[in-house]
């Protein structure tokens, strides 16, 4: 019996060996080859990456870029070759540290450095995205009143248009509607490409370095730091990464979706700098009030055609960083304390999570219906504050990643590790020296000319 009982055994593992391997076979045969993965599937990844990145492009950003090349023309664009760099290792990983973890930055901040720590940054970074909410809803108005709409009715329906798009779907949809928002960014190139620069000049000042030790231009150097690398863009990514449900299995993915968000993000900046460069500089150098005295400063220059395409790509960024810094305030604070969160989740499933949104979109609607409200002065205090935020937050995003204890093997290795802290290392002087410029002046006091 003991002989028979093991030959039928014997039996039903060969039955199940040739049954794994005709199983196996066809899947090998049906696997696609890799000339399949086409355009169209790169781009069916692209998602937390693109979005968080393109989001620093948001009015602030457009007013700052646009200021650099109407003031310095093209002196300044060796500057986002190297904060694009920045941007896109910090980016990666913050979406690492979402995909091995399971985590929001905000969650681990709290779990690794304490509550204190947590209470105190997640205070400065709610008054500084609150102001940033109210500035982008301020570039949707000035963008549509281009169009001669009215502050008073294109607030209120941007306003409630991204409330109703966002907490009545999915995150795959509201991802979708950013990556859509994204495409607007395109008529910054189009612009750049009617002013029609000095290629070759524009070519020499991307690789070249031009430092001025003057005050206007470190607070200008400063600004697109701050504009670029901004703390909310970081909590975001982590947070999107997480409720995306990316783990490290498929994180190489999300990661072809960092780089490329990146460096989308840091060509829509770059060609800003152009566009204001071949035209404003030339006839009137100096800075902007606002970014849509970029768009209006076109019109005579190149024509109504410019002025409207500018002021489409100024909405774009608005509406997309109107949607994203909501969400990535709302995140954060919910991660920081322990409350429920997530876009998929219902009001009542996370009721602190849904009234941070609502009451940010509602009081940046109400103040930005308000004519004549000092956007640049706005701006300015808030980048200071992003200035005092930002060094904080990468140091923790560096000390977090490193640990192996939560990271395991996905820490960064030595190379990865010393450009990070080299940039965490450069933007805490910078930040520190901005900080103490705008101190200073305040009183009077002038340290560059």
């Amino acid at each position: 019996m003991a002989k028979d009982s093991r030959e039928v055994s014997e039996q039903v593992r060969k039955s199940e060996s040739e049954t794994s391997n005709a199983k196996a076979t066809p899947k090998e045969e049906k696997r696609p080859p890799r000339k399949r993965k086409s355009l169209l599937f790169y781009l069916s990844i692209l998602g937390p990456g693109l979005v968080a990145a393109n989001a620093g492009n948001d009015a602030g950003g457009v007013l700052t870029y646009s200021s650099m090349g109407s003031q310095y023309g093209f002196e300044m664009l060796w500057v986002m070759v190297v904060v694009g760099i920045g941007v896109a290792i910090v980016q990666e990983m913050c979406a690492r540290m979402g995909a091995a973890t399971g985590k929001g930055l905000s969650d681990l901040i709290r779990e690794n450095f304490g509550i204190r720590w947590t209470a105190l940054v997640m205070l400065a970074l709610f008054v500084a995205n609150a102001a940033l909410v109210i500035s982008e809803f301020v570039g949707i108005v000035t963008a549509l009143d281009i169009f001669g709409v009215p502050g008073w009715l294109s607030a209120p329906i941007a306003g409630t248009g991204l409330w109703l798009l966002i907490a009545r779907g999915s995150y795959q949809r509201v991802e979708k509607i950013f990556l859509f928002f994204t495409l607007t960014f395109f008529a910054y190139i189009i612009a750049a490409v009617l002013g029609n620069p000095p290629w070759e000049q524009v070519a020499y000042h991307t690789f070249v370095p031009s430092v001025r030790f003057e005050g206007q231009y470190l607070q200008t150097l400063m600004a697109a730091i701050g504009t670029t690398i901004s703390p909310y863009m970081q909590l975001f990514i982590q947070s999107a990464v997480v409720e995306k449900g990316v783990t490290m299995r498929d994180y190489k993915y999300e990661k072809i979706d960092v780089y490329a968000g990146s460096a989308f993000s840091i060509i829509i900046a770059y060609f800003i700098i152009v566009a204001t460069g071949a035209t404003i500089f030339k006839v009137n150098p100096g800075p902007l009030d606002s970014a849509a005295a970029a768009a209006l400063s076109l019109g005579p220059l190149l024509g109504d055609y410019a002025k409207y395409i500018f002021a489409v790509g100024l909405l774009g960024a608005s509406l997309l960083a109107a949607g994203v810094l909501p969400l990535a305030t709302s995140y954060s604070i919910t991660e920081a304390f322990g409350f429920e969160n997530g876009v998929n989740r219902k009001f009542g499933e996370a009721p602190i999570f849904w009234g941070l949104f609502t009451g940010l979109i509602i009081i940046s609607v109400v103040v930005a219906a308000i004519p004549g409200l000092p956007v640049v002065q706005l701006l300015v205090n808030i980048y200071a504050l992003n200035g005092v935020i930002l060094p904080f937050i990468l140091v923790a995003v560096l000390l977090l990643v490193n640990n192996k204890e939560l990271m395991g093997r996905y820490t960064n290795g030595p190379v990865y590790n010393t450009i990070a802290w080299s940039i965490a290392g450069t933007v805490s002087v910078l930040s520190v020296f901005y900080l103490l410029l705008q101190v200073l002046g305040g009183f009077g006091i002038k340290l560059l000319g």
